[in-house]
C-alpha cells in the first residue's frame, strides 16, 4: 500500500487526501494548526466558471463543477458543506464594459459553458434590490457556492473515514531522502515517513518547498470580504461586477478591487472583493474595506443602510500566469504539488484532486494536466546567473 502524506488539511489538501484514500492508498494529513483554519476559513466560497475564460482553468472549472455534487453525496456530513447552486450574475455598468462581457460570454459559450444575457426587466426581476444602472447581465446557471469550512472538514471526515490519518499542531520544517528521493517530512515533533509526499499548503505552498529542497514560485495574495447583518432576502445570486474577471487576471501588485455580492443561508451579506500583494502582513485596511463598501453598494444601493457587523481577510496562492500548479516535482521524486489556485482553490478542489489522484496512480486525468505542470517558467523561473 502506496504511502502518501499531505501537507495542508485546507480544502485542496482535504479533497486530495479523500481521493487518494479511497483509491486505496494508506494516507496522512499533516497540518500546522487546525483543519480548513487558514485560507479556507476566509474565502466566500465560489464554485465558478464564470469568471474563467477559455483555456486550462475554464476545463479544471469544468469538471469541478461536475465532480462537486457527487462527492458530496457520498458524504454524510454533505450538510455541512451548505452547496447552493444560486447561480451568477456579472454586470457591467458602461458600455465599453457591456461589450468586453458580451464578448467574454460569447467566448465561454463556445467552450461550452451556459451564458444567458438578460435585459433590463429580466435583471430586474432576478435581483429586484439591485441597481437599474445597467448596461448588460448574463446570467450563469451554473455556478454555485459552499460554506468553505464545512465543505473542507466534510472532505476530511471522508478521507478519514476512508482510512486516512489526521495529525494537527505538527509543521513540516524539512525532508527526509533515500537515494535522491523523499520519504518524508521532519516535523518538530518527529518524523512522517511517506513513499510520496503532497504540498497542499496554499499560499505556503513555497515555503514548504523551500523546507524541502525545491523551489516553487507561489507567493501569497490578500484578499478582503465584509459581512453585512443578517437581512431579508435581498440578493438572489452572486452578482458581480464584470471588473471582476480583470481582477483575477490581474498580476498588479498594488490593490485590484470590484463588487461581488452574495448571501449566505445564515442571511448575512458577503461583500467583496479586494486583490493585494502585500506578502504575508494580515492587517486589515479601513481604506481597502472601503474601496469595497462603495463599489458593493454601486450594485446594491439599498444596502446603505444595512451594518456591517465583521471582516475578515486571508491569503491565496498566487502564481504569476493564474494557474494552479498540480503534478510532480521534477527536482524531487517523490514530491507532488497541489496549489496556485488563488482565489479559486474551493471551487477547483474536487477537479484538482480528481486530476493529482489519477496522476499519482499513473492514470490518464480527465483534463489535459500538462498546463498545470510544475516545471512551467512561471512556477520553476531559471536561476539568477551571478
Amino acid at each position: 500500500m502506496t504511502r502518501v502524506v499531505v501537507l495542508g488539511a485546507g480544502i485542496v489538501g482535504a479533497a486530495c487526501a479523500r481521493e487518494l484514500a479511497l483509491a486505496g492508498c494508506a494516507v496522512t494529513v499533516v497540518d500546522r494548526a487546525r483543519p480548513a483554519a487558514a485560507t479556507t476559513a476566509h474565502g466566500e466560497g465560489n464554485v465558478l466558471v464564470s469568471d474563467k475564460e477559455p483555456g486550462p482553468e475554464l476545463e479544471l472549472a469544468k469538471l469541478s463543477l461536475r465532480l462537486w455534487p457527487r462527492v458530496l453525496d457520498a458524504l454524510p456530513d454533505a450538510g455541512a458543506a451548505e452547496w447552493d447552486p444560486k447561480g451568477g450574475i456579472v454586470v457591467a455598468t458602461t458600455g465599453e464594459g457591456a461589450a468586453a462581457l458580451r464578448e467574454f460570454a460569447d467566448a465561454q459559450r463556445a467552450a461550452g459553458i451556459m451564458a444567458e444575457e438578460l435585459d433590463a426587466a429580466a435583471f430586474a426581476e432576478a435581483e429586484p434590490h439591485a441597481t437599474k444602472d445597467v448596461a448588460a447581465a448574463v446570467h450563469y446557471p451554473q455556478d454555485a457556492q459552499v460554506q468553505p469550512v464545512g465543505a473542507a472538514t466534510a472532505l476530511l471526515a471522508g478521507a478519514v473515514r476512508a482510512g486516512a490519518v489526521l495529525e494537527t499542531g505538527r509543521e513540516a520544517v524539512g525532508a527526509v531522502t533515500r537515494g535522491g528521493r523523499i520519504t518524508g517530512v521532519r516535523t518538530a515533533t518527529g518524523l512522517v515517513e511517506g513513499d510520496a509526499v503532497v504540498n497542499a499548503a496554499g499560499p505556503w505552498a513555497g515555503e514548504v518547498a523551500a523546507r524541502v529542497g525545491v523551489r516553487l514560485d507561489v507567493r501569497p495574495r490578500r484578499g478582503e470580504v465584509l459581512v453585512t447583518t443578517p437581512v431579508p432576502p435581498t440578493v438572489f445570486h452572486k452578482v458581480y461586477d464584470a471588473d471582476y474577471v480583470g481582477a483575477v487576471g490581474s498580476g498588479a501588485g498594488e490593490l485590484q478591487a470590484s463588487a461581488v455580492v452574495e448571501s449566505t443561508r445564515a442571511g448575512t451579506i458577503l461583500l467583496g472583493s479586494s486583490r493585494r500583494r502585500v506578502g504575508f502582513d494580515d492587517r486589515l485596511r479601513p481604506d481597502v474595506l472601503a474601496v469595497i463598501a462603495g463599489k458593493a453598494l454601486r450594485l446594491f444601493p439599498s444596502l446603505a443602510g444595512v451594518p456591517v457587523m465583521r471582516a475578515y481577510g486571508g491569503f491565496r496562492p498566487y502564481v504569476a500566469d493564474h494557474l494552479p500548479v498540480i503534478g510532480a516535482d521534477p527536482d524531487l521524486p517523490g514530491l507532488w504539488h497541489a496549489t496556485g489556485h488563488e482565489g479559486a482553490g474551493i471551487g477547483l478542489a474536487a477537479g484538482t484532486a480528481a486530476v493529482l489522484r489519477d496522476l499519482m496512480l499513473g492514470r490518464e486525468p480527465d483534463v489535459d494536466a500538462t498546463p498545470f505542470r510544475v516545471d512551467r517558467p512561471a512556477v520553476r523561473p531559471e536561476r539568477e546567473v551571478a
